[in-house]
């Protein structure tokens, strides 16, 4: 009989951040499969004698490469055993759960998803950036900031012409030209938020202006993992820091 594998979201990194749906599936888990930036102490919650397997991937080095994640996926389903993969924030928001979804598919194996707290969610909440406002900030875009094999995000110039607000993913690494693309485009005094190691220990929020938030790069304040809002919502997030002061 052919077991089952459920990618489960398990949020940004503060372990409460799961949902209850998620931590359910997770309790009752022959086999956990867990990335880099998931809470160490989820894997607590899983039966005792569930099999462990870390499948971390961070930039330039990868424990497990995503071919080896999808067979060993494929091989404890085919062996009757219920299998949680469980990934940082969502796994349909730049996490390949949909690679590992249609490969497990594809051979006759179950596959659900359940949805986590992506991580420019918490970041838009945690610095009181709303992505959606009718206060400046009525469309929002995310992105990528480094697409497949390291190559730069073409994109970003017609993206930060499109929409109020671009929210950047995996861009720390190029935050340097991120951050001089946003400034020919938008300009350097053009608001903008970092949110580095979101609901992680050694979380830092910066707020600033592009070329401020450029940088505090420079000097490296912040790396990965971070989340970068430009645009309208880092402006309403200014609005906001400063009401919020005045009332102390």
């Amino acid at each position: 009989m052919k077991g089952k594998v459920v990618l489960v979201g398990a949020g940004p990194g503060d372990p409460g951040l799961i949902t209850v749906k998620g931590l359910m599936e997770l309790r009752r888990a022959d086999v956990v499969v867990y990335d880099r930036l998931v809470a160490r102490e989820l894997l607590e919650e899983a039966p005792k004698g569930a099999e462990l397997v870390y499948a971390g991937k961070e930039p330039g080095r990868h424990h497990m490469t995503q071919e080896e994640i999808n067979e060993l996926l494929l091989d404890r389903a085919l062996k009757g055993l219920h299998v949680v993969r469980l990934k940082g924030g969502d796994p349909l928001v730049f996490g390949r759960g949909e690679e590992e979804c249609l490969y497990l598919a594809s051979r006759g194996v179950e596959c659900e998803v359940i949805p986590g707290v992506p991580s420019y969610i918490y970041a838009s909440s945690r610095a009181l950036a709303p992505l959606g406002s009718r206060l400046g900030s009525h469309s929002y875009t995310v992105t990528t900031g480094v697409l497949a094999g390291g190559r730069p995000n073409p994109a970003l110039p017609e993206l930060l012409k499109a929409s109020d607000t671009l929210v950047l993913l995996m861009a720390a690494g190029r935050a340097s030209e991120v951050l001089g693309t946003a400034s020919r485009m938008l300009g350097p005094g053009a608001p903008g938020v970092v949110v580095y190691r979101g609901a992680m220990p050694g979380e830092k929020v910066y707020h600033g202006t592009v070329e401020e938030l450029a940088r505090l790069h420079a000097r490296g304040e912040y790396g990965n993992p971070s989340v970068i809002i430009l645009g309208g919502a880092a402006r309403v997030a200014g609005r906001m820091q400063a009401a919020l002061h005045g009332t102390r």
